[in-house]
């Protein structure tokens, strides 16, 4: 308790707190962690879909620490170890053309904007409500969420906002000034909103049918999250342009943004000092020969948390799972903590459960019987 207390009056006096916390985690191990005072959870937020590989998985470890004794950091300014094998790889699983690193989805986000106006040569954007792609300037501005965006208005770009799932509402909002429409293939935040089959199809040809591209945020759905590299690979809508992050190096901090043949930025025109530096690439690459592992069991064990789960209504696929709670939802928070098991609440009451892919049957289990019964 003491080391937990110490750091909350650090915390206090010298940083700018970004939430409420009551919880010091000090080592992670699989799909499990333990605080400052030594309680053991089941971690079902994974650093909100983040800790893709687990905590600490041995071959990521080994791959940073690898790196670590080679070389830290270099410029781009030269060719950069591993940076051009992972983004082959990165092409591969996506089926898209060529792909450019960020430190963040945010800033990925950042990047298609700018790579869709300069493709475009329009001004505008459109996106969807209770959407959610990053609290920097650009990105923020094509988020919907008043409470972070209002005060920092004005921002740019231009941005109209369509209820999500409304097609009709979406092709009446895209014109000739449309740069691209950004949508989530499932709405994360928002408390894991899964779409109908046919609304991405729509979206695809409405983007077409006026010229503009289709910018498809994978920050919190990729990775195998849903069961597959990709939510959109669930379709067969082809993006323009997909942004990556979270899972993508087992919480090491990295972002990509990953282009259709046609679209790459020319030299100068995007850069970043820190962006796919070895260390980075090296967590990416590790992290993606466990995924390849792992991927064909993740359906199964979205659905073993979905049966587990039936009796309130979630929506799960793969292992990104929302459960309806409604106001109760931050007690029922704190109550599966207390014994042992970390969720978090998303949008409007929404119970949102990202755990680790390499999350076992037994600990779905258990962590099932903690929410069931702080659920009632």
């Amino acid at each position: 308790m003491e080391i937990s207390n110490s750091y909350r009056e650090l915390d206090a006096r010298y940083y700018m707190p970004a939430f409420s916390r009551e919880i010091m985690l000090t080592r992670g191990l699989g799909s499990k962690v333990w605080d400052a005072d030594g309680n053991e959870y089941i971690d079902c937020v994974a650093g909100i879909a983040v800790c893709s590989t687990g905590h600490c998985h041995p071959r990521v470890v080994r791959a940073i620490c690898d790196q670590a004794r080679e070389l830290i950091h270099c410029s781009n300014l030269y060719y950069v170890p591993h940076q051009g094998e992972l983004a082959k790889v990165l092409v591969e699983i996506t089926g898209m053309h060529k792909a450019f690193f960020s430190n963040s989805g945010a800033e990925a986000m950042e990047g298609a904007i700018k790579l869709a106006r300069i493709a475009t040569g329009r001004k505008d954007f459109v996106a969807f409500t209770h959407g959610f792609h990053g609290r920097t300037m650009g990105s923020l501005a094509v988020t919907h969420k008043p409470a972070i965006r209002e005060p920092f208005m004005p921002l740019e770009p231009r941005c109209t906002f369509v209820e999500y799932g409304d097609l009709d509402g979406l092709c009446r909002s895209v014109n000739d000034q449309t740069a691209a429409v950004v949508v989530e293939p499932i709405q994360g935040e928002a408390g894991v909103i899964i779409p109908g089959d046919d609304f991405l199809k729509g979206v695809r040809e409405c983007c077409d049918s006026h010229g503009a591209l289709m910018i498809v945020d994978e920050v919190q759905t990729g990775m195998g999250r849903t069961g597959k590299w990709l939510a959109i690979q669930h379709t067969n809508v082809r993006p323009d342009l997909v942004t990556l992050a979270k899972g993508i190096a087992s919480g090491f901090p990295m972002g990509a943004l990953v282009a259709r043949e046609g679209l790459e930025f020319k030299t100068s025109q995007h850069g970043s000092t820190f962006a796919g530096g070895p260390l980075a690439c090296a967590a990416a690459l590790a992290t993606i020969e466990v995924i390849r592992e792992v991927l064909p069991g993740v359906a199964a064990k979205g659905e073993r948390f979905r049966k587990g789960l039936s009796a309130h209504s979630p929506r799960a696929r793969g292992l990104m799972i929302g459960v309806p709670v409604g106001e109760r939802c931050p007690g029922v928070q704190k109550e599966c903590a207390k014994n042992g098991v970390l969720v978090n609440c998303a949008a409007d009451g929404n119970l949102r459960l990202v755990p680790p892919l390499v999350i076992s049957p037994e600990e779905i289990d258990q962590a099932v019987g903690v929410i069931n019964g702080a659920l009632g």
